[in-house]
């Protein structure tokens, strides 16, 4: 049997149907309900793949939010240690503090676990302090 494009398979050998392992075979006819049921088969059922697909990724789990989380702290902490860096360095720090206000504003996300809320909820402040304080250093300027 030969492929010639997009009008089908030709059969070079007379006409005898097509058989493989497992006791499968293709009809003899190649008429057009064939290829048309398959296609209503594999969008119907590509539908439903793609909306499971879908909800599943709508859904996260503990151990997302949790890496999530530890993600965003570690990123504040960056933050001011570049905010750290700058200052040291007699720069103005202006970049760094926008970036660390932008980090800031960043959704967090909740975790259930205690000790990781409060350590967040201290970097959060750490961060909150400076900014606050480059504020006021803005102000008498």
């Amino acid at each position: 049997m030969k492929v010639t494009g997009p009008s089908g398979a030709t059969s070079s050998q007379g006409s005898r149907p097509a058989k493989a392992a497992g006791g499968f075979s293709l009809p003899a006819s190649g008429g057009a309900s064939g290829p048309a049921s398959a296609a209503a088969t594999t969008s119907a059922s590509g539908v439903s793949g793609v909306s499971a697909l879908m909800a599943l990724q709508g859904v996260e789990d503990a151990t997302e939010r949790r890496r999530r989380a530890i993600r965003r702290g570690g990123g504040l902490l960056d933050r001011l240690d570049e905010l750290k860096l700058a200052m040291l360095g007699g720069e103005s720090g202006a970049p760094a503090l926008e970036r660390l206000a932008r980090s800031l504003r960043e959704e967090r996300p909740e975790d259930a676990d205690e000790g990781l809320k409060g350590l967040l909820d201290q970097i959060d402040l750490r961060a909150a302090v400076e900014l606050a304080k480059a504020d006021v250093a803005r102000a008498r300027a």
